[in-house]
């Protein structure tokens, strides 16, 4: 299905018919990805005596419980409630959907003992002025969709890359990663900090999104991104981010 977007004043052609998928499902098993200590979800059938809520042994429905962390088992979308004492939510926060976006793949660079993603590497990288970016890391493998990452030391953003992704105007950031701070970093967070502007003048608008996967088939360039995520009232949600090739009109 071919259709218009129009995004400040600006019409872009789409074909919604071919969606570029790029989060990680939740699934109940230890190979769920996993961040930040915690053990893997559960998705188990409510038990009400000997009634199970499971149609195989002799329910009519289905009726499973859903045990998780947004932040720790899978593709999550969060606000500067991540960080504040006062609560904001996401549900609140992310009031659009759609917006342009660039993807772009990066190596991170090796220091001491951490690999990290600079400012100079987003600034010699990114080609336009998207309301999104969309960070792919090297190298890129499917154990991204079931790796264990606590205890790691994944790469991350360094707060000078995060002042500049958020001085380009970039309002909704997307990683591969669990996080795109340090995984011990003493609760610092210097990249979440930066780029959500916080304290001084926090951007209420802004999100972040981290553990997505990107195939390697979907090539670096310009995107529209729709932005799904469950209407949770919290500081984040597992999310959705489908990707859309922009046609030449």
């Amino acid at each position: 299905m071919i259709t218009n977007i129009d995004y400040k004043s600006i019409t872009y052609k789409v074909d919604l018919s071919h969606p570029l998928d790029i989060s990680i499902p939740l699934r109940a098993t230890n190979e769920n990805v996993n961040a930040w200590y915690i053990p893997a979800p559960k998705i188990e059938p409510v038990t009400d005596g000997d009634w199970i809520g499971k149609v195989s042994e002799g329910a009519s429905t289905n009726f499973n419980n859903i045990y998780f962390n947004p932040h720790g088992h899978g593709t999550h979308t969060e606000c500067v409630g991540h960080i504040t004492k006062e609560f904001y939510s996401i549900n609140q926060t992310l009031k659009q959907f759609f917006f342009t976006a660039e993807l772009v793949t990066i190596n991170p660079e090796k220091r001491g003992n951490d690999f990290v993603i600079t400012k100079n590497q987003i600034k010699t990288t990114l080609q336009s002025y998207p309301r999104a970016l969309i960070i792919r890391t090297l190298p890129n493998m499917e154990e991204k969709r079931s790796k264990q990452y606590s205890h790691t030391n994944w790469p991350y953003l360094s707060e000078e890359a995060a002042i500049y992704i958020k001085e380009r105007g970039i309002d909704h950031l997307l990683i591969d990663l669990p996080s795109v701070d340090k995984e011990k970093d003493d609760g610092k967070l210097l990249a979440h900090k930066a780029f959500w502007n916080h304290p001084e003048a926090p951007r209420l608008e802004a999100t972040i999104t981290e553990m997505i996967f990107v195939k390697n088939e979907i090539l670096d360039g310009n995107y529209i991104l729709n932005l799904q995520i469950a209407s949770f009232e919290n500081d984040a949600s597992p999310s959705k981010p489908i990707l859309y090739k922009i046609l030449k009109s």
